[in-house]
């Protein structure tokens, strides 16, 4: 397969795994990563001058958490994933393929939490970027590992999932 068909493919992916995040879909998500799959939440802190991580873990780990989320007591507004491939780098000798994405992620309030925030009312909740390497060359390219660099280093309560 030509590298720009693999490239296609791995923005397919990525792009289809921000619609199965955007709608709770965790088993749809978790089939596009592969069994030895590392996810992580990080955010550069200057005033420690260290990354903070959010989460930490392998596919067996998020498979348990997410099997989790239901019995949470978790804020139900929905989130909307808008992702932006920028770089796609493909190894042909190693069989991977490293991804640079940017993210922003909204919010859309279904309760008014306080007189400035309304119901209904959409606002910006994350920005980042995904740092993402796949396994190619054998079908469908799947997540060995997706780091997840926010700019926003402030999460709200009841953001017990992936993001």
């Amino acid at each position: 397969m030509s590298d720009q068909l693999v490239i296609e493919d791995i923005k397919n992916t990525i792009y289809r795994a921000s619609l199965y995040l955007d709608e709770c879909r965790w088993a749809d998500w978790l089939a596009l990563c592969h069994e030895d799959f590392y996810y992580a939440i990080r955010a550069f802190s200057p005033e420690i001058n260290y990354d903070m991580t959010y989460l930490d873990g392998h596919r067996a780990d998020l498979v348990s958490m997410t099997e989790m989320l239901p019995k949470h007591n978790s804020d139900h507004s929905p989130l909307a994933r808008h992702t932006v491939v920028y770089t796609v780098d493909v190894n042909d000798t190693q069989g991977t393929a490293s991804c640079v994405s940017s993210f922003a992620v909204y919010q859309t309030q279904l309760d008014g939490i306080n007189s400035h925030v309304l119901a209904g009312e959409s606002n910006i909740f994350l920005v980042g970027k995904y740092r993402d390497i796949f396994r190619i060359g054998t079908g469908q390219p799947l997540f060995l590992q997706r780091v997840v660099q926010l700019d926003t280093r402030r999460l709200d309560k009841g953001t017990h999932w992936p993001i």
